[in-house]
């Protein structure tokens, strides 16, 4: 018998040999064209919970509910008390085949519908349980391989988008196509009988875009990121945006007088670039924002060199120049009535045989001179060429965003940025974005102190660390401000916040987190936003 059948499938494989190839192939497609299953569709729901009574049966957000009556017949929230406890805040219950629409629907639990802003902690809670919720609940989907993900808005379609997409965001550019995780479409739930708010809902995508431009670029490795590549790709990113890209080279900053930033990038072969980004938004006539964001690629430390694992992660160096891209791209889409300047630095800093040492003096455009007392206190260098620079604009205000102090950690963790600035109006509306996004900041004193620190010596200007011990955050604040045009400018230290571990926020995986790119959009919008039509439908 096996005999027989060996002798079958010979002759069935010289019949087909007969054919060709090419229609074994069209006959292998169409099986499986007519095989394969359709689109699958999920849906993610919010249901709240007291967390403080283990014996709170739950209640479902307005469309839970309307789900739950017209489709499900009250079965879903049978299911869930038959499955167990309510799910806190974060926790994710799915279930498969309610109904024909959607193949699993997940509930996530958001805590008790009583969360909103908490002084204390400086924080809209509620806003912060919705990215969480939707987070994990569109991970949760994302592990089936659900093709389309429905999110209601949970009370806020803003924070709603941003968790979907934020949470299934995956750095996979260079793995192999068939190796990389699986990532679904997320849109908004819509359901005729209960208002849902669109707008806030393209909003939101826009921001966590923007973010997530902000970690892809801060993922590459610094080989495949150099000064040079950084500027091609945001010449790609930016094409039909909107925004225009205006890309110096090494000529241009030494015509410009840039001694200081092209000081730190002369231990590097790669050449330094200068990036100039602009959006014009309102009238010619109105004054624009600049935005500077530091750009080194990669930072060794220079001769006084970083251990390795210190290294490690210095890819992200440019997470500065990343956040000002990704922020511009985002104001452009939303349309916002300002008009931007972005100012991005770019250059690796090296150990090279060319690199700046330890006492060696800079002079600078402005006439003063600054003694380099520490090679790996780089990032202000960086940054004082463009801040000067930023003078002929005739700013309305100027904010920089840089990776410029390791110790921010050591006050912080990750859970927020430090912010340094000289303007009270600035720092509350900074605050207010952080509140709003859940992307918190903190204020650092700009006292004197810091500045006579740097200025303790006889035979220079400024140096750029102080004499004392510790303030390190402050001192390179004070420095920046030895160099800084008149007028409003704030200084966002963000070194401590350019990774996390995926535990610091829940709908942040593992790697960069691109922060605080959402806060700065947040911050341009709410200065753009009029008081006249901001004040008939608050978003917030």
């Amino acid at each position: 018998m096996f005999t027989t059948l060996r002798s079958l499938a010979r002759a069935q494989e010289s019949v087909l040999k007969s054919y060709g190839s090419a229609v074994l192939r069209h006959r292998c497609y169409a099986t499986l064209d007519k095989c394969a299953s359709p689109p699958s569709k999920g849906l993610i729901l919010g249901i709240y919970r007291d967390e403080d009574d283990m014996f709170d049966t739950g209640t479902f957000t307005p469309a839970g509910a309307r789900y739950n009556e017209a489709l499900t017949n009250g079965r879903l929230l049978d299911l869930i008390r038959l499955a167990g406890p309510i799910p806190k805040r974060g926790e994710v219950r799915v279930f498969y085949d309610l109904e024909p629409t959607f193949k699993a629907v997940a509930v996530c639990g958001l805590g008790s519908d009583c969360l909103g802003y908490e002084s204390a902690e400086k924080l809209d809670e509620s806003k912060e349980a919705i990215r969480f919720a939707t987070a994990s609940g569109c991970r949760e989907l994302q592990k089936l391989e659900t093709n389309f993900i429905y999110v209601e808005d949970m009370g806020h379609a803003e924070s709603a988008a941003e968790g979907a997409h934020m949470g299934v965001w995956v750095n996979q550019q260079l793995k192999k196509p068939n190796k990389r995780w699986f990532v679904p479409h997320c849109q908004l739930h819509v359901d005729p009988a209960i208002p849902c708010d669109s707008d806030g809902w393209r909003i939101g995508v826009l921001k966590a875009e923007a973010q997530n431009l902000a970690r892809q670029l801060q993922e590459m490795p610094s080989n495949l990121m150099t000064p040079t590549t950084f500027a091609q790709n945001v010449v790609q990113l930016l094409a039909n945006s909107g925004v225009n890209v205006e890309v110096k080279v090494r000529s241009w900053a030494e015509a410009h007088g840039m001694s200081s930033f092209l000081a730190v990038a002369k231990g590097s072969c790669e050449p330094p670039i200068f990036l100039e980004l602009s959006y014009y938004g309102a009238g010619s006539k109105e004054p624009p924002i600049v935005l500077v964001g530091q750009g080194n690629t990669f930072d060794s430390g220079g001769l006084c060199a970083k251990t390795c694992d210190d290294m490690q992660p210095m890819r992200g160096d440019m997470s500065g120049a990343a956040c000002v891209v990704a922020a511009c791209r985002a104001i452009a889409s939303l349309n916002l009535p300002v008009n931007i300047r972005g100012l991005i630095p770019l250059c690796e800093h090296m150990i090279g045989c060319n690199a700046m040492k330890p006492g060696d003096v800079i002079a600078m455009k402005n006439g003063k001179s600054i003694e380099v007392v520490n090679a790996d206190c780089e990032g202000p260098l960086v940054l004082v060429d463009a801040l000067l620079y930023a003078e002929t604009f005739g700013p309305k205000f100027i904010v920089d965003v840089s990776t410029a102090s390791e110790h921010v950690t050591d006050s912080f963790g990750k859970v927020c940025s430090a912010v340094f600035t000289n303007s009270e109006q600035l720092w509350q509306r900074i605050k207010n974005a952080g509140i709003h996004t859940g992307d918190r900041v903190w204020r650092l004193p700009l006292w004197d102190y810091f500045t006579e620190q740097l200025r303790s010596v006889e035979h220079v200007d400024v140096q750029n660390v102080g004499r004392g011990v510790g303030g390190e955050p402050c001192s390179h604040a004070a420095f920046l401000r030895e160099f800084l045009p008149c007028g409003q400018w704030m200084h966002i230290d963000a070194h401590n916040v350019m990774t996390t571990e995926g535990r610091d926020y829940p709908y942040l995986r593992e790697g960069m987190a691109g922060r605080p790119t959402r806060t700065l959009i947040e911050f341009i919008a709410q200065g753009a936003c009029k008081q006249d039509t901001c004040g008939q439908k608050p978003r917030h």
